[in-house]
């Protein structure tokens, strides 16, 4: 996905999100809590920030559909115990664009349940240890694409503001096995996220 194809993306959402009465859309900010399945350790202890644009519309009087895009820090994090004789420093970060594509069902008149898949594209990774970055000839590469099915909950706050909670499990690997295991990397590593985000309407 280059700069030209992700201005087309940005185009089409503002121009649905502005010119078109039956779809409603804005813009979105959050955080997630991250691990990779497959390293050596365990816990969503990688924070990263998530930002962009959704839009949406009704499929029928309880359902709707649409899709975002934004930009999401993903990655792993080895939370040091100062009791460890050895306190090994792990942090792998992998910054996508995601492009999610979800239906929703409203439970209520403030609560909705979501579900979709999520297609990304990794535009920058990164490895560290306490040495700092890994040297390029210890670098293995990732991916450059992560499919990752979701399901979630929204809740209306305000006229124009509701709160995102969702979780999402990558279906590919976002990195293969290694041919030995590693102290950092044992089996195919796969994308587990947890996510909280506010997403603002600016169609009214």
């Amino acid at each position: 996905m280059n700069r030209k194809n992700l201005t087309v993306i940005v185009f089409l959402l503002a121009t649905l999100t502005v010119g078109a009465q039956r779809f409603e859309g804005g813009i979105l900010a959050g955080f997630n809590g991250t691990q990779v399945e497959g390293d050596a350790y365990k816990g969503y202890h990688k924070p990263g920030a998530l930002a962009g644009l959704w839009v949406q519309t009704d499929l029928a009087p309880a359902v709707f559909g649409g899709f975002e895009l934004k930009y999401s820090q993903k990655g792993a994090r080895n939370r040091l115990n100062p009791k460890d004789p050895v306190p090994e420093k792990y942090i792998m970060r992998l910054d996508y664009v995601d492009m999610p594509v979800f239906a929703g069902f409203r439970s209520s008149d403030r609560i909705s349940v979501i579900g979709g898949v999520s297609f990304g594209y990794l535009v920058h990774s990164v490895e560290i240890n306490e040495d700092g970055p890994f040297p390029p000839e210890d670098q293995k590469p990732f991916n450059e694409f992560d499919l990752q099915p979701f399901l979630g909950f929204q809740f209306d706050l305000l006229e124009q503001l509701k709160l995102d909670l969702r979780m999402a499990y990558s279906v590919l690997p976002v990195r293969g096995k290694p041919d030995n295991d590693l102290w950092y990397w044992r089996q195919n590593q796969f994308n587990n996220v947890l996510s909280m985000a506010l997403y603002y309407r600016l169609d009214r």
